[in-house]
């Protein structure tokens, strides 16, 4: 049976990817308007953790895996030895998300134990590609009602997240590959700023 495709045809899928992936970033270092909006949100977490605060995240999917990821730069470390920092991604506790899911609705699994666990002055960072996200919508909409200072990391048009979060993060892809790439980039480059800032 002859390959549908051959080496030349994936070898150009290849390198077409990785020019949007630093097509994105080359966008990114170009806008003021991103770069402020990192800046602002580290700057929330120092004074969050300087004061006892905690940071959370949120997300479905890859974007799970990114909250999961990030909170672990925190709670380990990015790149600096130093103590530890508080923080959760409130999507891995399996027990809790099934349980809330199934008796409550799946739209309240991060926004029940942000309700429980989070306290005015604490962050939380909400991750959706699509800025539409029901659940992560509703964890931003606690953290408002807690004065929890709510960001949202999102795609190009920042969905219904980008009207609730008080800062909002807009990657300016309609990729979905693409975003989470740059949020990744973001999320580091946040830890990055913090460590600089408090260490």
């Amino acid at each position: 049976m002859k390959p549908k495709h051959n080496s030349e045809s994936l070898r150009s899928l290849i390198l077409d990817r990785i020019g949007r992936s630093i097509d994105a970033k080359e966008a990114l270092r170009k806008d003021e308007k991103f770069q402020e909006l990192v800046m602002q949100v580290a700057l929330q977490m120092v004074k969050s953790l300087e004061n006892g605060g905690t940071i959370f995240w949120a997300g479905n999917g890859g974007s799970a895996a990114d909250a999961q990821h990030l909170a672990a730069e925190f709670t380990g470390r990015f790149l600096k030895e130093r103590r530890p920092l508080p923080s959760i991604a409130l999507s891995v506790n399996s027990s809790s998300l099934t349980a809330i899911g199934n008796d409550y609705g799946f739209e309240i699994s991060f926004a029940r134990p942000l309700e429980a666990l989070g306290k005015a002055g604490d962050v939380l960072v909400g991750i959706s590609t699509s800025g539409n996200s029901p659940n992560v919508i509703k964890a931003l909409e606690v953290a408002n009602a807690k004065s929890i200072y709510s960001v949202a990391l999102t795609g190009k048009s920042g969905g219904k997240m980008k009207g609730i979060a008080k800062s909002a993060i807009c990657i300016p892809s309609d990729e979905t590959p693409r975003i989470q790439e740059c949020h990744v980039l973001t999320g580091h480059l946040i830890c990055e700023i913090v460590e600089e800032v408090m260490f």
